[in-house]
């Protein structure tokens, strides 16, 4: 049996300072957080409650739910 990978896409949001993330993946998530580690935390319990909200996976389900993250991160560097 394979194991299904849910893509979540993060990006920095300059103004707010804060790391946001989405998903066509999970039905429902977007999240932010201040660093990519909270938002990784955050999301390690999101997306469960929203695969089971969404009935995509069965609220009886045991076992191991598999994300990848990718983060994309632009930054200006001012040089004299």
């Amino acid at each position: 049996m394979s194991t299904i990978v849910y893509k979540i896409d993060a990006f920095w949001d300059r103004e707010a300072q804060v790391w946001v993330a989405e998903s066509e993946d999970v039905p429902g998530l977007v999240t932010e957080a201040s660093t990519i580690e909270l938002l990784t935390d955050k999301l390690k319990q999101m997306i469960p409650e929203l695969l089971f909200v969404n009935h995509l996976v069965s609220a009886d389900y045991t076992g191991s739910i598999s994300f990848e993250l990718t983060s994309h991160r632009q930054e200006l560097i001012q040089v004299a």
